[in-house]
């Protein structure tokens, strides 16, 4: 039965001991059970081994790699070991409330799609407020109103693996990895978005996009470069992804905070 389908949740590590514990306890605190978790270890130097062991689960599958790799291509390895029909992304410093996999699993069934997203919270680490992320309502989900404004979180999606044959992350990414596969699949299947708040995005300075802000500018530089030609030729127009890059680029000329 649909229901009862595996999903495998992609958890991608390097160094994260610190929120770890409570990420994986998000996922087995669940109340679809039928889950597996894949915690790829990016070649992590801290206790992430020991805390990710000490859980004694089963379902826990731990790979560890002896090779540091941008995360395009650890997301793709992770994949790879996973045994789904379904895979669902959980940052190892980011929650989950306990129903999420079990309202996204029946609205996939309910509405015949292959991948949906949700709202969700950036929890604030410092302050500890949560703010909702997706302020307004998205009726229709194109790829010109995911790049007019992007509202997809990694940590809400569930897709089916199969995609995964079509278009898989591009391994020379390490923060835009994400934007490049959803906004690629969203140009041939259809994307549902449910307005809940299904997840935590914990915010607490030493995020992967904030703590490298310069690789983040020249990414969205060279894929503005290579897909600009591609999407044009289908209609759609990347001039919110230029006006946001100049945006961080003056930020980044004056000093500014860049996120």
């Amino acid at each position: 039965m649909f229901k009862s389908s595996l999903v495998s949740v992609i958890m991608n590590c390097h160094n994260s001991q610190k929120y770890l514990k409570q990420s994986i306890s998000s996922v087995i605190n669940q109340s679809y059970k039928n889950w597996e978790i894949i915690l790829w270890d990016n070649k992590s130097t801290d206790k992430s081994r020991e805390i990710v062991k000490s859980f004694k689960n089963k379902k826990i599958k731990y790979f560890f790699s002896k090779k540091l790799t941008k995360l395009g291509k650890a997301r793709n390895l992770a994949v790879k070991k996973a045994k789904g029909k379904y895979v669902a992304f959980i940052d190892t410093d980011d929650t989950w409330p306990k129903n999420k996999l079990k309202i996204q699993m029946n609205f996939l069934k309910k509405n015949k799609l292959k991948i949906c997203f949700t709202n969700f919270n950036n929890f604030y680490q410092k302050t500890k407020i949560k703010e909702r992320k997706v302020k307004k309502y998205i009726k229709k989900i194109t790829t010109q109103s995911l790049l007019d404004d992007y509202p997809l979180g990694i940590i809400t999606v569930i897709m089916e693996k199969s995609l995964f044959k079509i278009k898989k992350f591009n391994e020379k990414l390490n923060i835009l990895e994400d934007f490049d596969l959803f906004i690629h699949l969203s140009c041939i299947t259809n994307i549902g978005f449910i307005n809940k708040v299904l997840a935590d995005y914990r915010i607490h300075g030493t995020n992967l996009t904030i703590k490298k802000n310069n690789i983040y500018i020249n990414e969205l530089k060279k894929w503005i470069k290579d897909n600009e030609n591609k999407f044009l030729k289908k209609n759609i127009s990347l001039t919110m992804q230029k006006k946001y890059l100049i945006k961080l680029q003056i930020k980044r000329l004056f000093n500014l905070p860049m996120f």
